[in-house]
This record gives C-alpha cells, structure tokens and sequence, in this order.
C-alpha cells in the first residue's frame, strides 16, 4: 500500500513541473522581444548624433596641411563651370614643391588646419621617445614609412622621424632610402612646426633627437 501511495504522489509533481514549464517559455520570449525593441531604438538615436553635420571653413591667408604635400597656404577661393555644375574651390600653395593645387571645397575633408601649440608640443616628445626596432624586410618597413608620411597626421609623421633618426656617428649605417625617408618626413614635420615656432622648429627638433650636443 505505501508503493501505490509513493507513485501516486510521484504522477501529481510530474504535472504540476510540467505546468510550470510551460508557462516559464512563454514569459522569456516576450521579455526578450521587449528588450530588443530597446536596444533597436537607442542604436538608431547614437547613429543619428554621430553623423558629421559640419564643414570645416577655411579662409584665405590660412595655412593647411594636403596628407601627400604637406603644409600649404589658401592664396585664394575660386569657381568654375564644369558642364552644368559650378564647383567652388580652394587654391592652396604648396611653397615646399612650388606647386598649386586646386581642392574642390566638397573634397576639403583632405585638408585639415596646421597643428596646435599643444600637438606639436606631443609631436616633440614623441621625437624624444625610444626608437622602435622592427625586424620585418625593409620593404615593407618602407612601405607602412610612406603611409604614415603621407597620412597628413603629425603624430605618425613624428613616429617615422623618431625611428628612422640616426646620430652623426652612425649615419653611415643608413641605406639610401632610408635616409630618403628620413629626411622627407623631417622636412615635412619642420614645415609644419616652423609655422608655429618659426626659426626655432629646427631647433626644438634636433634637439629632441639628439642631432646636436647640448651647450654644457
């Protein structure tokens, strides 16, 4: 008699666990769908905040930076007819290479302002930070080199000075191109510090990587 009372009891739990699963599906998917819902909405409103509304203004006389050129000057804003459309654009004057260069002012995210006391002030301790020693090919060395120089970011164009830097004493150590490289990111980060810091560029930088001895 107490088996049969055992089993009995045993069929009734059965069906109440089997009850309680069933409900248990049913209340998850519904609080799950809610919860996308959500997440759905506040991912469309950050999209909207982060796109770019505003346009850079550039002004005659301002000195600009071209990622391939370097440091140009704004000589003057034109127009032009092509076909049907009229393009306003900027004339920028690249002193380095004597080249002018036209940049329509829809392309203008090419351009950017000349750096700030405060960046270049980072680019110089950057020149006085360790050299890093990598031992890939040198052509492909050269390759990410030429990207950097010709990213038009000041702190990369300061990465390739810094590492590519070689004292008096060693400099015979340097291959060709990497003396080319050298002193095509030197004279681009120069340019763009002398606008700023005028003679003193030289200076400041040489200094920074220790190119000349410092007065006892």
């Amino acid at each position: 008699m107490i088996k049969k009372n055992k089993s009995k009891k045993i069929i009734k739990t059965k069906k109440k666990k089997n009850k309680i699963e069933t409900k248990k599906p049913i209340g998850r998917t519904n609080y799950k769908a809610n919860v996308f819902k959500t997440n759905e909405e506040k991912v469309k409103i950050k999209k909207i905040l982060k796109q770019p509304n505003e346009k850079k203004d550039y002004k005659v006389k301002d000195y600009v930076v071209y990622p391939k050129h370097g440091v140009g000057k704004i000589v003057s804003v034109e127009r032009a007819k092509i076909g049907d459309i009229d393009i306003t654009f900027y004339k920028v004057f690249i002193e380095k290479e004597k080249l002018t260069l036209s940049i329509p002012i829809n392309q203008q995210s090419n351009l950017r302002h000349v750096s700030s006391i405060n960046q270049i002030n980072k680019a110089i301790n950057i020149l006085k930070s360790k050299p890093k020693i990598k031992r890939s090919m040198w052509s492909r060395r050269a390759q990410e080199y030429e990207q950097k120089i010709n990213s038009g970011k000041i702190y990369e164009l300061a990465e390739v000075v810094k590492d590519l830097n070689k004292k008096g004493d060693i400099i015979a150590e340097q291959s060709y191109s990497e003396r080319q490289l050298f002193e095509k990111a030197y004279e681009r980060l120069k340019t763009e510090l002398e606008v700023i810091l005028g003679e003193k560029a030289k200076i400041k930088m040489d200094k920074a990587l220790k190119r000349v001895e410092e007065p006892v």
